[in-house]
């Protein structure tokens, strides 16, 4: 089998017609070009060169193979061109859309290993409260905590379950216990709020007739977790991220109707461009192994 650099030389020679020159077309030396064109004839069993004192002239035999060496090379420069042009489309921005209390929760550790394998892709993580329709192209990946995901021309995949039910804090449950039934519930402080987060938390609240245990209610996720942290009361969080809260206890198991699914989304006009199929095959691998840690 011969070597492409070999063909390289004897397609630079037969066009210059001196190993000098093509050694100048090259950028190697004449020696090297010489032993290439010798290699490339040894490996194919056929004399390509008459060796003239003017330079090197191509046998009937290197005429009739000349189509086909061009061909090749003119086969790896098309490889070339779309390959850099595929590199440049996996770089760029992709947006990502998410409720804010998975941003500020289970997300900064996975962006913080994309950016390292990925450093051509730039993310913008959009966890406004209004959900974002990824048919008007405002996100490219949707991560979302739904039943069904709503929308057209969407696809993706259920990374996991997603179960909404009560947590408190350790030091909460060290000073009033932890409430293991709705009448327990009921005698104790909820903390509301969380943006994006509230109206589940609104839904979980009116199922339980709790809704006027809420004595303090945050505008953002950021907030409502600082609160329950520091022990200011009971909270409804999605299990999938608070059950990975060390300093947070769970006080009653979720109930299947209460169980909604962790989605990862894209629209169908974006599913095969290089740097969000790039995005999305890393989110789901890195949500997999989360969900099964």
């Amino acid at each position: 089998m011969f070597d492409w650099d070999d063909l390289k030389s004897f397609l630079a020679v037969a066009e210059t017609g001196s190993t000098l020159a093509a050694a100048q077309t090259l950028r190697i030396s004449q020696t090297t070009v010489a032993r290439r064109i010798a290699a490339l004839e040894a490996a194919t069993g056929l004399n390509l060169f008459e060796r003239r004192q003017a330079g090197y002239a191509l046998t009937p035999v290197g005429e009739a193979m000349m189509p086909t060496a061009a061909a090749v090379r003119d086969a790896a420069a098309r490889f070339s061109e779309a390959a850099g042009a595929r590199s440049r489309d996996a770089g760029g921005t992709v947006s990502i859309t998410v409720m804010e209390i998975f941003a500020i929760t289970i997300l900064p550790p996975i962006m913080r290993d994309l950016r390292a394998a990925h450093p051509e892709i730039h993310i913008h993580l959009d966890s406004a409260d209004e959900p974002r329709d990824l048919a008007t192209g405002v996100a490219d990946i949707a991560i979302r905590s739904s039943k069904q995901p709503a929308g057209a021309g969407l696809v993706g995949r259920r990374i996991a379950d997603n179960s909404w039910t009560v947590y408190c804090s350790r030091d909460y449950a060290d000073r009033h216990g932890i409430p293991r039934s709705r009448d327990e519930l009921i005698t104790h402080p909820f903390i509301g709020g969380g943006g994006s987060v509230w109206e589940p938390y609104q839904a979980w609240l009116r199922q339980y007739r709790l809704e006027e245990s809420v004595v303090m209610q945050y505008d953002s996720a950021a907030g409502l977790l600082a609160g329950v942290r520091a022990g200011m009361g009971l909270t409804i969080l999605p299990a999938f991220l608070a059950d990975r809260e060390p300093d947070l206890i769970r006080c009653l198991p979720p109930k299947m109707e209460d169980t909604t699914g962790l989605w990862l989304l894209t629209h169908e006009r974006l599913r095969h461009v290089p740097r969000v199929r790039t995005v999305l095959d890393f989110l789901a691998s890195a949500l997999t192994r989360l969900a099964r840690s």
